[in-house]
């Protein structure tokens, strides 16, 4: 199995530290790692629409943004109160209207 196979499969925010080789703050990430986990979900799906020269690259920008996430919160960032509740206002995408901006089965 490829390095971005191996990727795809992570489930964890731990599983992202040690797969990309970060050392992280175990009490920080226990407190941030839904917002860290969103951000780099936001990130990744920002990043489909570019196109890397080789799966070393696409890899390489994936760690970028992790590491670059990671570190905003390290530094204090902490998402408003407006971030965290539309987060939660809004449902999660179902399969078929994951890139939509909205999703055609969700009834509003």
């Amino acid at each position: 199995m490829g390095k971005l196979e191996e990727f795809k499969k992570l489930k964890t925010i731990e599983e992202y530290f040690d797969f990309f080789d970060i050392e992280y703050d175990k009490n920080l990430v226990s407190v941030k790692r839904f917002h860290i986990l969103k951000k780099f979900g936001e990130m990744l799906e920002k990043s489909k629409k570019e196109e890397f020269e080789n799966e070393q690259k696409e890899l390489d920008f994936y760690k970028f943004a992790f590491y670059n996430i990671y570190k905003n919160f390290e530094n204090g960032y902490s998402p408003s109160a407006a971030e965290i509740w539309d987060t939660f206002s809004r449902p999660s995408p179902c399969r078929f209207c994951l890139g939509a901006s909205s999703c055609s089965s969700v009834k509003e």
